[in-house]
């Protein structure tokens, strides 16, 4: 039809332009994010599972965040129980050198002021011993006394399912408190210091060994929980990642496109003016 009033091939030349303008901007869009789902609307059923996705990621960094505070907590703990039972070899020396009944008093005082350096030394280990105030060698690092009681364990979130793993908690505090009541001013003192110091050596053991089984289980986890984040991600770039190089060839097809649409658009636009011939 001839017509002023309507155009036909215009409207459609025009429909053909904004839908390959749309088309070019989401994939512009693509290449700009690197994403090839961008959102609910481009594609509602894949972003949902995206956002699920996403959250079960930031779910699991949340869970390796909370095993790293934990392992710092046991790396401090294991340092100062390490620190500890090197100084009782030391301890152990000046008690044996104290109980040799041929000291003079002199000897043996010097030989007690020797103990209570140590003994000090052993009390200021622990109460360094604490990770973003947590103290896993000591019950009470103020206290400092022979009261035995429930032992600062801490406890970690494993895994995104509400499992947990435990440092266990220590009473090395009490070990010092015990050492710390006994004296080497006199052999005899000296050798019940010695079957003191004997049973607190494998207190002190007894913790090295436990605290190195639970840092080795909050390595394990943080690597499997490693292991499973890197596979959840690569499951969600597999969902919503663009391919690059398809969505530039893609992008370059449709600016050609537009470009022959506005020529297309130009073309119909001009219809109507060839009727004006018809009156002249």
């Amino acid at each position: 039809m001839n017509s002023v009033l309507t155009n036909p091939p215009a409207m459609t030349a025009l429909r053909n332009l904004s839908y390959i303008q749309r088309s070019k901007d989401m994939v512009q869009n693509h290449v700009s994010t690197g994403l090839r789902v961008t959102g609910a609307v481009e594609d509602a059923s894949n972003f949902a599972i995206a956002q699920g996705v996403r959250t079960e990621i930031k779910a699991i960094d949340a869970v390796i965040k909370g095993l790293n505070n934990a392992k710092g907590v046991a790396t401090v703990g294991i340092a100062g129980a390490t620190a500890v039972s090197d100084l009782m070899a030391d301890i152990r020396k000046k008690i044996t050198e104290a109980a040799n009944p041929a000291n003079t008093d002199q000897q043996q005082q010097i030989l007690q002021n020797d103990y209570e350096e140590l003994i000090a030394q052993f009390r200021q280990i622990l109460e360094n011993s604490s990770f973003n105030g947590e103290n896993v060698v000591v019950e009470n690092a103020i206290a400092f006394n022979l009261a035995i009681g429930t032992p600062n364990n801490i406890n970690v979130l494993s895994n995104i399912n509400g499992g947990t793993l435990t440092v266990r908690g220590h009473h090395l505090d009490v070990s010092y408190a015990r050492l710390n009541n006994e004296d080497v001013s006199t052999s005899a003192n000296a050798l019940t210091t010695l079957d003191v110091w004997e049973d607190e050596m494998e207190e002190i053991g007894e913790a090295l060994g436990q605290l190195g089984a639970d840092m080795r289980a909050l390595n394990l986890q943080t690597e499997f929980l490693e292991s499973q984040r890197d596979a959840v991600e690569e499951g969600l770039g597999n969902i919503v990642d663009a391919d690059l190089a398809r969505e530039s060839a893609r992008l370059t097809s449709f600016q050609v496109q537009e470009q022959l649409a506005v020529q297309t658009l130009g073309l119909a636009n001009q219809r109507p003016q060839t009727l004006l011939g018809l009156f002249q």
